[in-house]
């Protein structure tokens, strides 16, 4: 019963760090990655498709992204849709090769990032408070219904504390790479 607790706590708050993860993907910083376009839709054929379903793309160098679109009537599409995202990136088209050049980025927008990330890592910290916040109740209702004792209640509310102590470090963890990695030139 506590055990099928403790895994349902550790399994949420796993999923907690996998979103932070796609959330700090979503953050760009001065090198091209495919996954920064990973949040872009484009209207193929009237419905919202990934860009990553529409199109290839993949790094030409450090600085650029390279896309070319499966169907040739898409590249304006995706180009528009480039450009509503909040990224802030121009694309440039050469027939149907749609290059996407990284600007560099500049003290004040590498600190909105930061800022970013850190607004992102907190979110997931509350994520996974509000998962132990449930569990510790969880285990508190089975000792009202005198399911498990006081000491069982007790014991299995401080081992989802571990638990949870063990995932805000690796929200830490990852909060201080991506810092790492936006204030590198």
């Amino acid at each position: 019963m506590i055990s099928e607790i403790l895994q349902d706590a550790e399994t949420r708050m796993a999923k907690s760090i996998e979103a932070l993860g796609h959330n700090f993907n979503k953050i760009r910083t001065g090198r091209a990655h495919p996954s920064l376009l990973d949040g872009i839709t484009v209207n193929y054929y009237g419905s919202a498709t990934p860009l990553s379903q529409a199109a290839n793309v993949s790094v030409l160098d450090a600085r650029t992204l390279s896309i070319s679109a499966w169907d040739k009537s898409l590249v304006p599409e995706i180009e528009k849709a480039i450009m509503k995202s909040d990224l802030g990136l121009n694309p440039s088209t050469t027939g149907e090769l749609i290059r996407l050049p990284m600007p560099p980025l500049t003290e004040e927008t590498r600190k909105g990032f930061i800022k970013t990330a850190r607004a992102e890592a907190e979110q997931a910290r509350v994520s996974i408070r509000n998962v132990r916040r449930d569990s510790i109740s969880e285990l508190k209702s089975l000792q009202k219904e005198k399911e498990i004792g006081e000491d069982e209640e007790r014991k299995g509310a401080d081992d989802v504390q571990k638990i949870t102590d063990k995932f805000i470090a690796q929200v830490d963890s990852a909060l201080a790479d991506k810092e790492k990695d936006l204030m590198e030139i």
